[in-house]
């Protein structure tokens, strides 16, 4: 149902019409568009937008003043905010296989910190994966990919998570709801500067019932 302040088509219609448009307002402006219904809602590209969305929407709080305000110019071309900008761009590059950047635009500079992907212990329909982080250097985050075969690449269509790295030691993340069987993981660190990482190498794992 359409809802309306004024005759349909005015300014503020809000909501849908016989299955097929949308009506709505996103920063102030109106906008119609197609009412659009995935028809896999969970595969493996959108899995990887999503886990890339988490991490940047919980990372712009934390990323600092002065990388906030790099983003402003390009915000105020858009006539969004600094933070939409941020997400924008951010997710453009990661649908490129670029990393993230914390300022814009991405200088593509900065140091891989010194990291190992350990190992992956199997349990009940999980796997614990282990990492080692050494020296920090200017890293910001772990991008982690799936394969239910060996010697595979990994590419944004098999990325599983993303998380954020800021401390030194162990570092552990659990994949649930595996099925049993073998399953083979990989992992890519990227800089705050949008510098994305050679893979660590794959480890494996044989996920129980």
């Amino acid at each position: 149902m359409v809802k309306v302040a004024a005759p349909m088509f005015s300014l503020d219609a809000s909501g849908s019409l016989a299955g097929a448009i949308v009506f709505s307002k996103w920063k102030g402006r109106n906008y119609v568009r197609q009412l659009v219904r995935p028809s896999n809602p969970k595969s493996a590209l959108q899995v990887a937008v999503r886990v890339m969305f988490k991490f940047l929407s919980q990372a712009w709080k934390n990323v600092g003043g002065t990388p906030q305000a790099s983003w402003e110019e390009l915000a105020a071309a858009g006539i969004v905010s600094p933070f939409n900008s941020f997400m924008a761009r951010n997710q453009s590059r990661w649908r490129e296989f670029s990393a993230p950047s914390q300022t814009y635009p991405a200088p593509e500079t900065g140091t891989l910190p010194v990291a190992t992907l350990d190992s992956a212990t199997a349990g009940s329909r999980h796997a614990d994966l282990a990492f080692s982080i050494t020296t920090l250097n200017n890293v910001w985050g772990v991008a982690i990919f799936q394969s239910p075969t060996g010697t595979f690449t990994p590419a944004i269509g098999n990325c599983i998570a993303i998380l954020p790295v800021d401390n030194t030691g162990a570092m552990t993340y659990t994949v649930s709801g595996l099925p049993p069987g073998a399953v083979f993981f990989d992992a890519k660190f990227f800089t705050k500067e949008g510098v994305l990482g050679t893979d660590e190498g794959e480890v494996t794992c044989t996920v129980t019932v």
